[in-house]
């Protein structure tokens, strides 16, 4: 505004008074208009003692303890060191080591007025005692109500002589990166403290399936574990949960799961004492860009790729190996972390509606979600013998070596009587199957989505993908049973 306003004066001392009344009223308008289209200014909060004493009653300190069962031997030198003659005597005159507490620190928050406590997973775990300490001073006994190791979530019911301060969960999908968020805890047994920070990040995953965590830079120290990650306006949008750290200190890297996961999964474990997920039955795998390259009407990486099957509602439903799941329920499927997401969030019993793609074609199936918790052993049921080939043969192509499954390399392989494909029995360290991961005993079921047992089946598919224009060949390959996708291009296939 400065360079326009130096400008405007200098036409101004130089126009008439009428024409410099125009110039004049032309910048005030120009003045509202940049001031009404330019983003408000965020200004740094003056502090956040407003905020902390509002939430504090509701944050709680806990306190876990634990029988460590003692050792009857010597324990601790390997069997058949030189050492263990010694440990051993040294064991005789002391006697066995007798149990032993051990206790353990964390945080948590309140969350209604009667006493249910969320915290982390790994505070309690395996603790048989646990005492919660409130911000006013007095402490009161625990009992776990359920827990969820996959989001590392606890819920704990207190009884208390009267209503308890509570707060209240905020929505995790609305926090933006930069935003003002504050910790507080428990950090390393000190007693209640804060700390702020910003967003730095959302959606992370580490290594669990409902992994969303928000990323922040708030410190986080060992004792902070399942404390609250306030926003603003005082409502918890994350638990914190991890850090990032090579010693085991704060760095600026914390992670607090998502208040919209953790908030699913409280509710489960408050009326039924455990969770109970949507299960859809399907094995899958991402879609990447070259393997979207060899699927007809795919026109981007998209969706999650189906590569196996087990008896459950997908099957049931009429769900096919290498069927694209474009959308479930309504929702465009980015991702195959997506869909578990939405799918573990889902009822059981629910009946929903997915677009997949098949052959080029679209289609829309309609399945009733099982219950993941009752269906983690599932294995794909066996599809009926057939006969091997009487002489087996094989091929070089794509710059492996493949043969028809024998009765010999079925028992090599350790591969059931049901298996069907044809065996890697060599990759050429230079080709680009080799450099995608195939390998020597790995078996392919499936090219260009259809299966394949001879050979020739597998030169008939590349014949056909190179035909129909594609550049590259879907295959499916297992590997010590299971299953995986990958594209392997077809320009240079001899």
């Amino acid at each position: 505004m400065g360079g326009i306003f130096v400008q405007s004066k200098a036409i101004t001392e130089v126009a008439p008074a009428p024409l410099r009344a125009l110039w004049v009223a032309a910048l005030a308008l120009a003045v509202a208009a940049a001031q009404a289209i330019a983003p408000p200014a965020q200004a740094a909060p003056e502090d956040f003692s407003q905020l902390a004493e509002q939430v504090s009653p509701a944050v709680v300190n806990i306190t876990t303890s634990a029988t460590v069962a003692g050792r009857d031997g010597p324990g601790v030198v390997p069997e058949g060191s030189p050492f263990e003659d010694f440990f051993r005597e040294f064991q005789d005159r002391n006697g066995p080591t007798p149990p032993r507490r051990s206790s353990a620190l964390g945080s948590g928050f309140v969350i209604s007025e009667d006493g249910f406590i969320v915290t982390n997973n790994h505070v309690i775990e395996r603790a048989d005692e646990i005492t919660v300490e409130f911000f006013e001073g007095f402490e009161l006994e625990a009992e776990v109500v359920g827990t969820d190791p996959n989001t590392d979530i606890a819920l704990l019911k207190v009884e208390p002589d009267g209503p308890l301060e509570s707060v209240r969960f905020g929505d995790s999908d609305t926090a933006r990166v930069g935003e003002w968020v504050m910790a507080m805890g428990n950090p390393l047994g000190q007693g209640f403290s804060v700390s702020a920070g910003i967003v730095s990040a959302r959606n992370r995953a580490l290594s669990g399936t409902y992994d969303d965590y928000i990323q922040t830079d708030a410190a986080i120290n060992r004792g902070n574990s399942g404390g609250p990650l306030f926003d603003m306006d005082g409502r918890v949008i994350g638990v914190n949960t991890a850090i990032l750290s090579p010693d085991g200190g704060s760095i600026g890297i914390g992670f607090a799961m998502a208040s919209n996961v953790v908030k699913g999964v409280i509710d489960q474990l408050r009326e039924f004492g455990e969770t109970r997920r949507g299960w859809l039955g399907v094995r899958i795998q991402d879609v990447t860009p070259d393997i979207a390259e060899g699927i007809d009407g795919l026109d981007e990486a998209r969706g999650a790729l189906v590569t196996d099957i087990p008896e459950g509602p997908a099957r049931e439903a009429g769900m096919e190996t290498g069927d694209v799941i474009l959308t479930f329920d309504g929702r465009e499927i980015e991702d195959t972390r997506q869909l578990v997401r939405i799918v573990g969030n889902s009822p059981v019993g629910q009946t929903v509606r997915l677009t997949v793609l098949r052959d080029g074609k679209t289609r829309t199936l309609s399945i009733t979600l099982g219950r993941r918790e009752t269906a983690e052993g599932a294995v794909p049921a066996a599809q009926p013998e057939e006969d091997a080939p009487s002489e087996p043969r094989e091929m070089e192509v794509l710059g492996l070596t493949v043969s028809a499954l024998t009765d010999e390399l079925r028992a090599e392989l350790d591969l059931s009587d049901a298996a069907r494909g044809l065996v890697v029995t060599d990759a050429d360290p230079a080709s680009e199957a080799y450099e995608k991961g195939l390998r020597a005993g790995d078996v392919i079921a499936e090219a260009g989505q259809e299966p394949v047992e001879m050979p020739a089946d597998l030169r008939s598919r590349i014949e056909e993908a190179r035909d129909a224009g594609r550049r590259s060949l879907l295959l499916l390959v297992r590997r010590g049973g299971e299953p995986r996708f990958l594209a392997l291009s077809v320009d240079q296939a001899e």
